[in-house]
């Protein structure tokens, strides 16, 4: 089992920033590939970005590449997502996910552990 605790959500205004971490417990959480997830009210849950297990390839949506990024500290299992010139339109709930086993992938069912979320507002 893994449990995933995420954190540094909150209101920050349109072209502010966010860090969100992820703090992981439970067995082999360092194995496994990482990702972010984000749900805005009324919509389907949605890919955001994702890491391997050693940290050494990085996968973004498009909507988000270039102004987030994903890293992940192994020694203390722990996973970030900065945001950088954020929009309304990331406003959403951001989840932490950890996947099966070392292959990351761009979609929920590849992943067996989620945190509960943490919410993230950008206002205009």
């Amino acid at each position: 089992q893994v449990q995933l605790v995420e954190s540094g959500g909150g209101l920050v205004q349109a072209g502010g920033s966010l860090r969100l971490s992820c703090a992981a417990s439970g067995r082999a959480f360092s194995s496994r590939a990482a990702g972010w997830f984000r749900q805005a009210p009324g919509k389907e849950r949605e890919f955001v970005a994702t890491i391997t297990w050693t940290g050494s390839s990085t996968t973004y949506a498009d909507s988000v590449k270039g102004r987030f990024t994903i890293s992940r500290d192994n020694a203390k299992n722990t996973v970030s997502l900065q945001m950088n010139s954020l929009k309304p339109e990331d406003t959403a709930v951001y989840y932490c996910a950890a996947a099966r086993g070392y292959i990351s992938g761009n979609y929920s069912w590849q992943y067996d552990y989620w945190g509960q979320g943490t919410q993230v507002t950008v206002s205009s």
